[in-house]
């Protein structure tokens, strides 16, 4: 699925002027199967791309185009169908239910989509080092462990997009590491792209693209 941004200006940032390379006011193309970072401090909008780019917000001027099709066109079904299977997220806030349990929260999602086995979603516990909490409640977790947990739910879907906000923020290198050789994977995988949103210039993964706000 192409994603086509055409001069999106959402209006609560109407009055900043934007450069040419920014994300804001200009044609932007991204082409499933691209792997995208986009940098920038706290502040300055990235969870608000990430949810304008979804569907979430429609606060904006200008035209969000999924294959060619404005998204403002979009029904409350056509949105179910395509974030059930276009479009995954890992959001900033996360959105785990605090009182499942891990195991609870993953197979909730993976019964929706069927993705999985019980068996290979223990695996990717297992991978990202948090299969000791598997049966314990998520609001009990570390941010960093229920950042894993929300970036396994998140990849419990087909998906042509992966959209992820700060997703690593209270990771270290090695379990960020981890996270993103599952991320790679499983894009590559399903013939994905994704969209990361970060605070940290020290990232060592080979993206496709940056993207500025």
């Amino acid at each position: 699925m192409k994603i086509t941004l055409e001069n999106i200006i959402p209006y609560p940032l109407a009055t900043t002027k934007y450069g040419t390379g920014s994300v804001w006011g200009n044609f932007i193309e991204l082409n499933q199967g691209q792997q995208i970072i986009l940098n920038a401090s706290s502040g300055k909008g990235k969870s608000t791309f990430t949810t304008t780019l979804m569907g979430i917000r429609n606060d904006y001027e200008g035209s969000i185009l999924y294959d060619g099709i404005n998204i403002k066109t979009f029904t409350s079904t056509d949105w179910s169908k395509i974030r059930s299977s276009k479009m995954a997220a890992v959001y900033q806030d996360l959105q785990l239910f605090p009182q499942l349990t891990v195991k609870e929260n993953l197979l909730l999602k993976n019964r929706l989509t069927d993705r999985y086995t019980e068996t290979e979603l223990i695996q990717h516990v297992e991978k990202l080092k948090i299969d000791t909490k598997w049966n314990h409640q998520c609001g009990k977790l570390s941010m960093g462990q229920q950042q894993r947990v929300a970036i396994i739910r998140a990849i419990a879907q087909p998906y042509d997009w992966l959209i992820m906000d700060e997703p690593f923020s209270h990771l270290d290198l090695e379990n960020k590491t981890n996270c993103m050789d599952l991320i790679h994977n499983n894009t590559i995988e399903q013939g994905a792209g994704f969209i990361l949103t970060t605070l940290d210039n020290n990232h060592t993964h080979n993206y496709d693209q940056e993207l500025k706000l």
